[in-house]
């Protein structure tokens, strides 16, 4: 263990994050939305190697959610786009990082291009194990929950076979284990349709700082305050 992993009293396994409050950001500063972001969009590698440097194993994104396509479609397609970019621009570099790529969402509804390019991300680093980075792009979580179900049918599976097991293993975010830590930037409290199944023993931790402006000095104070926290998962602590 690293002496940064020591000062921190522990890591989680598996971080989730709503990158919420670029378009207030961008408002702060007279910038467009787009402008907001695109800066959202660069401070995602800063957050992944902080990730990679304290050892967390799994990543998990909040990008784009399946509510997001009500916004003005300039504010889509250039959002669509500055993802693309990023593909572009980090894909190499977080390849030789040993970091895995997965995505999780109806990836049918994006552009043919962007799929081409989020299934050849996937494909190039699906051997690396070193950070597992799942990107929830035109996901929702009760989405998620129906694609399940409907995945259980068309398998055959009979009725007193379901349980809590088969459906989290018919989630897109399976065999992924659960978030440890949730975090929200720009001061909601709200999952917003993320990782609902998943998130039911989750902690949460919430910050009024907009994502562009999280660094990894927050990022390891909401360590910190999860590390304090008793996780009893209903049950009653041994002390």
């Amino acid at each position: 263990m690293t002496s940064e992993q020591q000062e921190i009293l522990k890591v989680p396994e598996h971080i989730a994050i709503i990158m919420d409050g670029n378009g207030r950001w961008a408002k702060q500063r007279g910038l467009p939305r787009l402008a907001g972001h695109r800066a959202g969009t660069e401070n995602i590698r800063k957050i992944l190697i902080e990730c990679v440097n304290l050892g967390v194993r799994y990543l998990t994104l909040y990008a784009f959610s399946t509510e997001n396509w009500k916004r003005p479609r300039l504010e889509v397609n250039g959002l669509m786009n500055i993802l693309s970019e990023f593909i572009d621009s980090q894909l190499r570099e977080l390849h030789a990082e040993q970091v895995q790529l997965r995505h999780v969402g109806r990836i049918e509804s994006l552009s043919s291009v962007l799929q081409h390019k989020i299934r050849e991300a996937v494909s190039l680093t699906q051997d690396n194990t070193r950070l597992i980075l799942t990107v929830a792009l035109n996901y929702g979580g009760r989405a998620d929950i129906v694609d399940a179900v409907r995945s259980i049918i068309a398998h055959g599976v009979p009725p007193e076979a379901i349980n809590e097991q088969c459906l989290t293993e018919h989630l897109s975010t399976h065999p992924v284990p659960d978030p440890d830590l949730i975090i929200r930037t720009s001061g909601e409290w709200r999952l917003s349709n993320f990782l609902v199944w998943e998130a039911a023993y989750s902690e949460y931790w919430t910050t009024p700082t907009y994502w562009p402006d999280f660094g990894p000095d927050q990022l390891k104070q909401a360590i910190r305050d999860y590390g304090r926290r008793k996780r009893r998962f209903g049950g009653l602590s041994e002390d």
